[in-house]
């Protein structure tokens, strides 16, 4: 047994924590490790050293016993608690670095969780924006009920595994390494069903179509999801549920499109009516409303209808409504139409500059910039 103090061997405080002792440990062993330093006394000894006092200091009886008589308290030749055989290196190995290796002695198979699941609603706008109560069908995993999700036949149950003894994992000796797996017998479960269960195959779920009832708020858009809990695939070894997520996408609209809260639209707007001024229906998603077209109004122009557009999902406050004014060119005109707008247009020419005052702004830039470039 070292004589030298346990505490400087690990280079820790005296007060430290079983977390810190750990670290120390582990970094010592790391660095003394035989596999690292072949044929060095020196480094073995180190290695010796830490080990034996991380079996000391990490046991909470025998740490007591060394804090109040010295190397005495743990040193069986003198009735001390003394610190674990040589042979006894791979579970306080495990211990240490266990979490690196796929855990420690105790390290028992858990129950899983199901996993989650997705479902892409599609939607028209004005579904949407009223909200309803859809149903959808979902393909999942659900617990097999012949067998209540054991996996075994109907009045049998699941054995303990015999090579692992139920742990789930099984230890391999790999030279100084003690490498803990899963039990390649049980798959890490640490049952065996001899019996299995004809329904799922002794799988403890099966695959079911299951029908859901889902409500979508009022306002949802794309992009938005709904969750479910529990509604996901079955766990295993009685793990919970997963959830499901439902996944809204808008399908696209022949009149609005939607940005956040607010719709755009454009209109179509005669070219009589762009000129002389007037009133239009305007569609929104509640009917029709009333719109006033000034005279001399342009094509690209953009009315703001306000609070007509989508009643946010979060609160009350609605968008708006935003109309681009598109002037439709006439089409398919007859010979007396054609000839009156010659006329129309003649009548213009012999005016002022007022009726077009941008068609003649740009047409003086143009002449303008022939004129730098004779220049």
């Amino acid at each position: 047994m070292s004589k030298k103090d346990y505490y400087e061997v690990l280079g820790v405080a005296r007060n430290a924590s079983e977390a810190e002792l750990k670290k120390a440990y582990r970094r010592l062993a790391m660095k003394y490790h035989p596999d690292r330093n072949p044929d060095d006394a020196t480094a073995e000894a180190s290695f010796k050293e830490a080990k034996e006092a991380y079996e000391v200091l990490n046991d909470a009886q025998k740490r007591a016993a060394y804090d109040q008589f010295g190397h005495a308290g743990v040193d069986p030749s003198m009735g001390g608690g003394g610190a674990r055989g040589a042979g006894g290196f791979g579970d306080i190995f495990e211990d240490v670095f266990g979490d690196i290796f796929g855990g420690g002695r105790s390290s028992r198979s858990r129950a899983h969780r199901g996993s989650d699941l997705r479902y892409d609603l599609s939607m028209t706008l004005e579904e949407a924006v009223q909200g309803k109560t859809v149903k959808i069908q979902i393909p999942t995993q659900v617990q097999c009920k012949t067998c209540d999700g054991s996996g075994a036949k109907k009045g049998t149950t699941p054995q303990t595994c015999t090579t692992c003894a139920g742990q789930g994992q099984v230890r391999i000796q790999q030279g100084f390494f003690s490498v803990q797996q899963s039990c390649p017998r049980c798959h890490g479960t640490g049952k065996m069903i001899t019996d299995p269960c004809a329904t799922c195959h002794g799988q403890g779920r099966v695959q079911e179509n299951k029908t859901l009832s889902v409500k979508i708020p009022a306002g949802v858009d794309t992009g938005d999801r709904i969750r479910l809990g529990g509604e996901g695939e079955a766990g295993e070894n009685g793990g919970p549920a997963g959830d499901l997520y439902v996944q809204v996408n808008l399908k696209e609209h022949p009149i609005f499109t939607r940005e956040a809260n607010n719709l755009y639209c454009e209109m179509p707007v005669s070219y009589a009516t762009t000129a002389l001024g007037g009133e239009i229906d305007v569609p929104t998603l509640n009917g029709r409303v009333k719109l006033k077209i000034p005279s001399g109004t342009q094509t690209g122009k953009m009315f703001r209808l306000r609070g007509k557009g989508v009643q946010s999902v979060h609160d009350s406050h609605n968008g708006d409504l935003l109309c681009k004014v598109i002037v439709e060119t006439p089409v398919n005109l007859s010979s007396e139409q054609k000839d009156m707008l010659r006329d129309f247009e003649e009548s213009l020419r012999t005016g002022n500059k007022k009726h077009s005052p941008k068609a003649h702004s740009w047409l003086d830039g143009v002449k303008s910039f022939f004129d730098d470039l004779k220049s």
